[in-house]
């Protein structure tokens, strides 16, 4: 609560607001105190006040008019009620705040209708009277009705009387005998306030009193002292009380100014429901606020703590440095002292950084923690139309004060550490070129997660130093496991900070880790990230390892070939582990050609049918059967061939470690080949006979299930 005491004092007096005003600017002023701001313009300027005057209330919004108002201390302000004039070169004098205050002038004899709402209570205004805003310096010149064309702020008014109320003295206990102590709590239900030990003694937290609820004892003197909500009036119709709100002005109005006035023909609603969306709308900024003053705390912790490591570390190293240069001879001695007072001005100049940025965060969070409890004893107010005159105003200002907030300001502007060592292994002649070197190994990386990736059999992985490390860096190495627990090894070492490892286990999980090296040693491993590989393989035709007769085409998902012998083209993806499954469809099929489909290891034999080395597994097929080839061995014929537009399907099981071949969608003979294990590529042998499209990422056939296999030796 005293953060907030700044909220509620008056920018003229320094005092706490009394019968507070809302300028049409929306800040707050005692309404003694704009009385004696208050100065006089010259005639010339009456046509232009009383012509602006009637531009109506709706002008408060001030926003769009903000651009023709200027700054200066001579030249700045608001118009009457939307006209913007220049403010009166009266010498001004200081606010005890520091704001400028006009003195008052010489009251004349004005107009009747120049008094204020309780005649006789105050001095008549004068006519012509201009009233400059002591915090934004805007000026205005007041309209016929003077003083009271300004709504009172009945929700400060409040919040100072609640505040004062609990600066007030301890309250004392009710139950104790003798000499009463301090209360601690009051119960809402007993209307009775306790000290600890008569709460424990005579209110104990069980049995029916489990439910009463306890507050602080200043809340429960608020909660008894609570007046009934006064009745908001019109400031234009004090008779009529306040029900509707306008849109388009945003100010509470009366039924008459709906009926008579101006704001006939603006869009109204209900005040409380506006009043209800207010509330909510500031209640939503006051979090985004309440986020960053945690945060403010949170760094201002970090801060203090930073103090405390580098004046650590400042002993320490100057502890060294006296040790190493105590011990050399006496032409050292120079060098020793210059190198005292660069240790001692690094180490000044890294605290006055970071006390700099905590006086001036504190600062902030001090301002921004009054705010917030400002708008929160706002919150509690149930005036309408007292909350919907400054609400608008709040909101603003809290959306304000959160941006203030933005992006490095909770970021510290220095490091503790003294990333320097002294160097004493030169010789004597070389005692006055004597620096500071480094000695230390880098930091752990960090790993960009945002830009850390995998995509199908495919990892890539970046990462950076840390922002506040000064080390050199000379090289980074990245290490991943198996991807099956299995232990970590080196896949890259050089300087760059992004890499993408290719030939990685399909539906396998991957552990990654990257550390920095320089000339003094290798640095601490950087957190672990686990990577998922894709669990369904997508892969083309690769055009590099193909036999050159080979034509591909459809992003190299096509192939033929422009020679009459038979010639092998392998897929893009090896395969080592899992379940996979492709198919290829037949688009051309001429002069009953023998193609042959399968896989096969990286150095098969390009210029003969698929098969027919030690390094490929395929099943040849024509238009009325088919047979099992590896190393030119022929097994299991079976009937049925391919045509035109028929579908070829291969299934490879590392699990089982067996290859299926599919004929439109049915199995083809049985389990072709068992026994697997290593690498393989997907691979097929056609001649200019025969074009093929292969399809990928397709799921497992419905008939198979992986691992389940009868004795014969046909899939279950």
């Amino acid at each position: 609560m005293d953060e907030m005491e700044e909220e509620l004092k008056c920018p003229v007096c320094g005092s706490f607001f009394r019968e507070p005003i809302i300028l049409p600017c929306s800040h707050n002023i005692c309404l003694a105190c704009a009385r004696n701001i208050l100065v006089q313009t010259p005639d010339a300027e009456s046509p232009q006040s009383s012509r602006a005057s009637g531009s109506g209330v709706s002008d408060y919004d001030y926003l769009d008019l903000d651009k023709m108002s200027l700054y200066s201390e001579a030249d700045s302000g608001y118009g009457s009620y939307g006209g913007f004039v220049s403010a009166p070169t009266t010498p001004c004098q200081k606010s005890p705040n520091g704001v400028r205050v006009f003195p008052p002038t010489v009251p004349q004899p004005p107009p009747q209708q120049h008094l204020l709402a309780q005649p006789g209570s105050l001095p008549p205004i004068p006519r012509n009277s201009c009233i400059t805003c002591p915090q934004c310096h805007r000026s205005l010149i007041l309209d016929d009705r003077g003083l009271r064309g300004f709504p009172k702020n009945r929700v400060l008014e409040g919040v100072v009387d609640r505040y004062q109320q609990s600066k007030a003295a301890a309250l004392k206990c009710q139950l104790c005998e003798k000499s009463p102590k301090e209360a601690t709590v009051m119960c809402e239900q007993c209307d009775v306030f306790y000290c600890d030990p008569c709460r424990l003694r005579c209110h104990p937290p069980r049995g029916p009193l489990a439910k009463h609820r306890l507050v602080p004892p200043a809340q429960g003197r608020i909660s008894r002292r609570a007046s009934p909500r006064k009745i908001s009036t019109c400031t234009e119709h004090e008779l009529e009380n306040l029900s509707m709100y306008c849109v388009q002005c945003k100010m509470p109005v009366c039924y008459q100014c709906l009926e008579e006035g101006k704001h006939g023909t603006h869009e109204v609603k209900a005040l409380g429901a506006m009043w209800k969306l207010h509330k909510g709308q500031l209640s939503q900024a006051l979090n985004g606020l309440s986020d960053r003053a945690t945060e403010a705390k949170e760094f201002l912790v970090q801060l203090r703590n930073m103090v405390q490591h580098i004046q650590e570390n400042g002993v320490e190293f100057e502890a060294c440095l006296v040790a190493q240069c105590d011990a050399l001879i006496d032409a050292l001695n120079r060098r020793k002292a210059q190198l005292l007072a660069r240790v001692n001005k690094e180490h000044e100049h890294k605290l006055k950084v970071v006390r700099d940025q905590i006086s001036h965060c504190t600062v902030k969070l001090r301002q921004t923690t009054g705010l917030m409890e400002y708008c929160l004893e706002v919150i509690k107010e149930n005036d309408p139309s007292g909350f919907l005159q400054i609400s608008d105003a709040l909101i603003r200002r809290v959306h304000m004060t959160e941006s203030q907030w933005g992006k490095g300001t909770l970021t510290p502007r220095m490091t503790s550490d003294f990333d320097l060592t002294l160097d004493s292994g030169p010789l004597l002649q070389t005692i006055h070129q004597l620096d500071f070197v480094q000695m230390k190994v880098p930091a752990a990386p960090m790993l960009q997660l945002e830009e850390c990736c995998t995509q199908n059999n495919s990892a890539t992985l970046s990462w950076k130093q840390p922002p506040l490390s000064t080390i050199t860096v000379e090289g980074y190495i990245l290490e991943l496991d198996d991807g099956n627990g299995g232990p970590f090894r080196e896949v890259y070492v050089g300087t760059e900070t992004i890499c993408t490892v290719d030939g990685l286990h399909f539906n396998s999980t991957y552990k990654s880790r990257v550390k920095a090296f320089n000339a003094s040693g290798v640095g601490q491993y950087s957190k672990t990230l686990i990577m998922q590989t894709s669990e369904i393989a997508w892969f083309t035709f690769d055009p590099v390892s193909a036999h050159p007769d080979i034509i591909f085409s459809n992003d190299n998902l096509t192939v033929t070939c422009n020679s009459y012998d038979d010639r092998v083209v392998m897929g893009n993806s090896a395969f080592s582990r899992g379940v996979h499954y492709w198919e290829m469809t037949i688009d051309r099929y001429d002069n009953h050609p023998d193609p042959a489909f399968g896989i096969a290891r990286a150095d098969v034999l390009k210029d003969v049918m698929l098969g027919k080395d030690d390094k490929a597994w395929a099943m040849y097929v024509d238009n009325n059967r088919s047979w099992f080839m590896h190393n030119n061995s022929h097994t299991n014929r079976s009937d049925g061939g391919i045509s035109k537009g028929s579908t070829i399907g291969v299934l490879l099981d590392f699990t089982r470690r067996i290859v299926i071949f599919l004929i439109n969608d049915e199995q083809q003979g049985p389990v072709a080949f068992e026994g697997l294990e290593g690498v393989y590529y997907p691979a097929i042998s056609l001649n200019r006979n025969v074009q093929v499209t292969l399809h990928t990422g397709l799921p497992i056939p419905d008939f198979y299930t992986p691992g389940e296999a009868d004795p014969t030796g046909s899939v279950c």
